[in-house]
C-alpha cells in the first residue's frame, strides 16, 4: 500500500493544483447558480483531460471519492472550472 502525506488546494477560478506529478485523491465542488463543471487537466490549461465533473444549478456541495491510490497525473493538475469553486486532495 502506498502511503503519502495528502495535501489540499482550494480554487475559485481557473488555475493549477499542483505543479508536479502527483496523485488526485479526491475533491469537494461548490456549484454555482448555473449549471457548470470542474474538468482536471494534466500538462496546464490545454493539457489532457483526465477527469471532468458536471454540476446541476444552485446544486448543493458535493465530495468526489476516488477509490484506491487515486488517479495519477504525470506531469501537474490543471482545475478548469466553469460555474464551480472545488477543493482538490492530492499527494
Amino acid at each position: 500500500m502506498m502511503q503519502t502525506d495528502v495535501k489540499a488546494k482550494s480554487l475559485a477560478a481557473s488555475g493549477s493544483v499542483y505543479g508536479d506529478r502527483t496523485r488526485v485523491r479526491g475533491m469537494v465542488i461548490t456549484p454555482a447558480a448555473s449549471a457548470g463543471s470542474v474538468t482536471l487537466k494534466d500538462g496546464g490549461s490545454s493539457g489532457t483531460e483526465i477527469m471532468a465533473i458536471t454540476t446541476v444549478a444552485g446544486g448543493e456541495t458535493f465530495n468526489v471519492l476516488i477509490p484506491a491510490e487515486g488517479v495519477l497525473f504525470s506531469t501537474d493538475v490543471y482545475a478548469t472550472l466553469s460555474n464551480a469553486s472545488v477543493t482538490v486532495f492530492y499527494g
